[in-house]
This record gives C-alpha cells, structure tokens and sequence, in this order.
C-alpha cells in the first residue's frame, strides 16, 4: 500500500502517533471535543496522500496533496492549542515527537506541492 513511499510512510506513523495520543486523552478524562479535532485531521493528511497518488493528472494530484498540506496544518493548530491549555505537555518526549514529526510533514508536503507545480507549469 504505501510501497516505500516517504511521505504516506510518515503520515501513516503519524497517525498511529496521533491514535494513541487520542487515546491517551480520552481514557484520562482529560479533553475530548479538541482531541476529537486532532483525531479527524491528524488520520486525513495520511488519506489525502492516498487519494493525492491515484490521482488521475498533475493537477488532481496537487490538489489532494495541498488538501493533505491544510490538515497537516490545522493539526499542528490543534496540537500547539491543546499545549497551550495545558492538556499535554509541551517538554514530555512523546510531545515534542509529535511536534517534530508533523513539522516533518508540512515541510515534504511543502515541497512537493511546490515541486509538482513547477513541473505543471513547465
């Protein structure tokens, strides 16, 4: 399915990463309504890369892949926002992974978004 693929490999960990924070919130009674939030969008940028490689032309593909750019983001939002409350803890290890690696992924996100349309465009 993901066929060495660097960017669906890592949105596919990442959403493991994303589960098991959702778990952690809910079990402890913490938060859920913004957990929920990180939930939906932290498993959709890893869809939208699957969708963005069926992609029937450089355009449909940008298009998936900039979709997966915004979720990627909005997680990043949802992750700063539940630190920023004091739900999780920005200096624990398994934070600042989190943290790394969805940076990580706008970042490659980025790039091939940026790479794709040079080349639509050429």
């Amino acid at each position: 399915m993901l066929d060495g693929n660097l960017i669906a490999i890592k949105s596919y960990n990442f959403a493991f990463n994303i589960i098991e924070l959702y778990k952690f919130l809910s079990e402890s009674k913490k938060e859920y309504i913004l957990s929920k939030q990180l939930l939906r969008c932290g498993t959709s940028v890893g869809a939208n890369i699957q969708e963005a490689q069926a992609g029937i032309n450089k355009k449909d593909f940008i298009a998936k892949m900039s979709i997966a750019a915004k979720e990627a983001l909005e997680t990043r939002y949802w992750i700063n926002l539940l630190i920023d409350s004091g739900y999780i803890s920005k200096d624990k290890q398994k934070t600042k992974y989190i943290l790394e690696k969805i940076e990580s992924i706008i970042k490659i996100l980025t790039k091939i978004i940026k790479t794709s349309q040079k080349e639509k465009n050429e």
